[in-house]
C-alpha cells in the first residue's frame, strides 16, 4: 500500500493512533481556511508519494493564514522530482524533539514482508540505508503471524529507539 500523507494520518487517527489536526487542500484559498481554522502555526506540506519533500521547497511553516495561501500558492504545481504537486496537508506545527523512521513494506527480493526502523527518521532513508546501514534496522515479519507487541518491540529496539518509548512504540505498531 503506498500512501500520501494525509491518507496514512486518517488510517492512524482511525485506529486511535495520535496525529496532529489537519486537512488536505487543492487550492491556496483553501490551505488558507484550513489555517484559519487550526488557528495556529501549521506546516503546508506537498503531497507526493516520494521522499526529500522539505529539501525540494515541498514543505513550509506558516505562522498565520496569509502565510499558509502564499506558501501554497509556491508548492502547488511543484515539480518533486518528477510528481507534481496538485494536493496540500495543511497541518497543526509541533514542535519536534525527535523524529523516527518505521516502515512496513514488501520486500519482493525475497518475497516476504520486512518492517524497517531508525532514529535517523527526518531524513531521506535511502541515504541512511546506504550511509550508515547499521542505523536501519530490518526485522522480517512472518504474515501469518502478523506484529503482536513483542514483534513491535523487538522492531523498535533493532532501530535503537530510545528506552522512553519503547512501550508506546511497540503498542502503536501492534495496533
Amino acid at each position: 500500500m503506498d500512501l500520501f500523507e494525509y491518507q496514512a494520518k486518517a488510517l492512524f487517527a482511525k485506529h486511535d493512533v495520535p496525529t496532529t489536526p489537519g486537512r488536505v487542500a487543492d487550492t491556496a484559498e483553501e490551505a488558507e481556511q484550513i489555517a484559519q481554522e487550526i488557528g495556529k502555526s501549521v506546516v503546508v506540506k506537498a503531497q507526493v508519494k516520494v521522499g526529500g519533500r522539505g529539501k525540494a521547497g515541498g514543505v513550509k511553516l506558516a505562522d498565520n493564514p496569509a502565510d499558509a495561501k502564499a506558501h501554497a500558492e509556491d508548492i502547488l504545481g511543484l515539480d518533486i522530482k518528477g510528481h507534481v504537486v496538485k494536493k496540500l496537508l495543511v497541518a497543526e506545527a509541533s514542535d519536534i524533539k525527535e523524529e523516527y523512521y518505521i516502515s512496513f513494506l514488501l520486500d519482493r527480493a525475497n518475497r516476504n514482508y520486512l518492517a524497517m526502523c531508525s532514529v535517523e527518521g527526518g531524513m531521506e532513508i535511502e541515504e541512511v540505508a546506504k550511509n550508515s546501514p547499521d542505523r536501519l534496522a530490518r526485522i522480517n515479519i512472518d504474515p501469518t503471524e502478523g506484529v503482536d507487541e513483542a514483534k513491535a518491540r523487538e522492531i523498535a529496539a533493532a532501530g535503537h529507539l530510545p528506552e522512553e518509548v519503547l512501550d508506546s512504540a511497540a503498542k502503536t505498531l501492534a495496533k
